[in-house]
Order: C-alpha cells, then sequence, then structure tokens
C-alpha cells in the first residue's frame, strides 16, 4: 500500500478522527488550525454504534466509556405533560445488537480525547493559527495556502474545515443555505441543582407545537445537556458560541414540562447559547484528484438525527480503506466520494424531515404520526448497523 503525505484542513472532531485513522495505516499527516487553541465548546455530542467501531479499532472506547453515559433508551414525550409517546431501547441492548455501545458525551472531552490519539503519532500533528485560503493542485500533489503568506505541500489534501470551509467553497463555490425557521438553544447543568430525582438517564425529546426539546447526560451523569429547538423569525448568525438572553429561553418554553422548567431555571444565566439552524442540500461530488471534503464541510447535516459528527468519523474510516484500494490518489478520493454519497445524503434528508417530526402542532397529530413509524427498527436497520470498517465498498 503507498503511504503518502496528507494534509487536513480543520482540528475539529472529524478531522481529529481522520488524522489517527490515516497515521495508523503508515500515512504521514499534518493537521492546519484556524483557531490559536484547540478545544471545543460546551456543549453535548452522540456517538453511536457505527461510529464507535472507528474509535475501538483506534484504541479509544477505554477513555471514552470513562467520560461518557449510556443512555438506557430514546423516549419521545408529549411537551407538557411527558407523557411518553414511543420509546425505543439503547445502552446493553443497542451494544448487543451492533456490537458496540451507544454513548453520550461531552464534546470538550471527546475532543481532547481524539485531539491526544492524533498527537501519538507526532506530537506536532497539529498546526495552530493557519487560516486557509485556498489551495492549488496539479498531478503531483497540492499546494495548501495560509492568510499569513505561507503554505504546506503534500499529496492530497482533505477539507474538515466546517460549515464556512474554505476548502468546500473552492471546490463548490459557495453553499446555498435557506433558513429553516427554526433557531437551537444549548446550555448545561450540573445535576446537583436540579431537583431530585429528575429525568432518567436516557435521551428523552420533548415535542410540542413550535418546537422541540432533548435532554440528556454527560461526564458520567454529573451534567444535564439541554438542547431546545424553537421556532422563530429571528435570524441570527450559525455560531454557537453566541450568547442569548436566559429571558428569552424562559419564554420559549413557557407551559412545558416542569422538568424542563427546572433545567432552564437552574442554569447560568449568562450561559444560555442560541444559533440559527439553515439547510443545505446534499451535494452528490465533493472532490477534484488531489483534494476532498468531510464532515460538515462536505455534507453539513441538521441536529435533528445526531449523526453529524459520526458521519464525519465514517467518512475518515471509509477514506482510509480506498486508499489501501486504489494505485492512485484520484481514484481513491473518487471510491471514497462514490461510497459516501448515499449514506450521507440520506442522513441529511432524514435529519430534515424529523424536524416536521418533531414540531407537529396537536398532540393528536403526534400520536398519528408515530403510530405509524417505529424509530428504534428504523434507524436499527439502515444507521447504527452501518460499520465503516467492514462495509462492502464498491
Amino acid at each position: 500500500m503507498p503511504s503518502y503525505k496528507i494534509l487536513i484542513a480543520g482540528a475539529g472532531l472529524g478531522g481529529l478522527a481522520a488524522a489517527s485513522c490515516l497515521t495508523k495505516a503508515g500515512h504521514q499527516v499534518e493537521i492546519y488550525e484556524q483557531a490559536p487553541a484547540i478545544g471545543e465548546i460546551g456543549a453535548g455530542i452522540q456517538v453511536s454504534a457505527n461510529a464507535m467501531h472507528v474509535l475501538r479499532d483506534l484504541g479509544l472506547e477505554p477513555d471514552i466509556r470513562r467520560v461518557g453515559v449510556h443512555p438506557g433508551a430514546y423516549v419521545f414525550r408529549l411537551h407538557d405533560t411527558g407523557e411518553v409517546i414511543q420509546r425505543f431501547s439503547l445502552a446493553e441492548e443497542h451494544e448487543r445488537t451492533h456490537g458496540a455501545p451507544y454513548t453520550q458525551m461531552h464534546r470538550a472531552d471527546f475532543h481532547e480525547i481524539l485531539a491526544a490519539r492524533a498527537r501519538q503519532a507526532d506530537p506536532d500533528i497539529i498546526r495552530l493559527n493557519k487560516k486557509v485560503t485556498g489551495f492549488t493542485e496539479d498531478d503531483k500533489g497540492v499546494e495548501l495556502k495560509f492568510e499569513d503568506g505561507t503554505a504546506a505541500r503534500g499529496d492530497f489534501l482533505i477539507g474538515a474545515d466546517g460549515l464556512k470551509s474554505a476548502v468546500r467553497r473552492q471546490i463548490l463555490g459557495d453553499a446555498v443555505a435557506t433558513y429553516t425557521g427554526d433557531a437551537a438553544w444549548r446550555i448545561t447543568v450540573p445535576i446537583e441543582r436540579l431537583p431530585q430525582p429528575h429525568l432518567e438517564k436516557v435521551m428523552s425529546v420533548f415535542m410540542g407545537p413550535g418546537g422541540h426539546a432533548v435532554c440528556y447526560y454527560l461526564r458520567g451523569g454529573a451534567l444535564l445537556n439541554f438542547v431546545g429547538i424553537v421556532e422563530t423569525e429571528e435570524v441570527f448568525e450559525e455560531s454557537w458560541t453566541m450568547k442569548f438572553p436566559w429571558e428569552k429561553l424562559k419564554a420559549d418554553y413557557a407551559g412545558w414540562h416542569p422538568a424542563l422548567q427546572a433545567v432552564i431555571d437552574h442554569a447560568d444565566k449568562d450561559q444560555c447559547f442560541r444559533w440559527s439552524l439553515h439547510n443545505r442540500p446534499p451535494v452528490m461530488t465533493w472532490s477534484t484528484p488531489r483534494a476532498t471534503l468531510l464532515g460538515d464541510a462536505a455534507h453539513p447535516t441538521l441536529p435533528y438525527l445526531a449523526q453529524g459528527a459520526v458521519m464525519s468519523i465514517e467518512d475518515g474510516a471509509v477514506l482510509t480503506r480506498t486508499l489501501a484500494m486504489e494505485p492512485t490518489i484520484p481514484a481513491a478520493l473518487k471510491r471514497y466520494e462514490r461510497n459516501r454519497v448515499d449514506r450521507t445524503a440520506k442522513v441529511v434528508n432524514q435529519s430534515t424531515a424529523n424536524r416536521r417530526l418533531f414540531h407537529l402542532n396537536t398532540e393528536e397529530a403526534i400520536r398519528a404520526e408515530f403510530s405509524k413509524r417505529n424509530e428504534g427498527a428504523d434507524r436499527n436497520k439502515w444507521l447504527y448497523s452501518y460499520n465503516p470498517l467492514t462495509v462492502e465498498l464498491v
């Protein structure tokens, strides 16, 4: 198998995971990150079996189990009474069915684990303060250009630099983004502040008119993560770090279940964040002969299926495999893309469709819709059952 020098733009979750897959396979990797320090925001993340196969292969499962929580179930509830409309098991059943656990973690903890693993191959693998402005390529390699006037050369480039990817912009042009009509709130609350007993250790999805809310635990159950999606005509940035007044959060969830009120009431009032959600339709090609995309740079996904980071981890594993299967880089990138576009497009489209499901305006509509579907069986069939290390690549 040939060994390549690979440049990665972006030291987020997907870029770091891909770097470890690639170095494990014998490639040389350099990661370029525009921030002066690496780190992640204070929010939760979910990792199902389809990504955990890859993380286990990288030797990270013990660290992930140490910081994570394995929720007992996915539970859909009415927004005000909390009545359970549908429930499917996770925890032991998810691991028994798919061969790996379902884990919820703090993003910062997960990012730290991935960064440490990437640095095992090369302590200097991450280069900070390197804002990408573009790239050039020829039949011998690619040159990545930075805002400070410097450049780096490698055999090929992976754009893992997220929604506002400079690499994506050069390959695909400006993405057409349509405001969904939704904004997302996020807060985390230490459980000692909350009345006990509080919510059980499951993924709780409260569905109601004009929005929904998701609650789950982090850091071994020490933190409760709240993500609230509300319909609004106010359009702001797509920035996870934009603070919004606590009073707006409280007003958005007036009349919702007491468990949600307790979370909101005990949040740090200066640590409430809200950002606007935009939809971008899937694209069916995202590579050039010497550059490709990964994660949100390739297939930005709304958060209604909890698979954005998981898809980026799958991407890195599949790309690593295609490099070993093809004699040239252009052929490997084409095979990678060919084996990822349909699956990631399905995730993007299903995430978008879930927005309607979670925001039905009456209890009768919610009951009627869930009576026609089994969310657990559907996801187990096509989503969680995928193993990027063993799936047949065409």
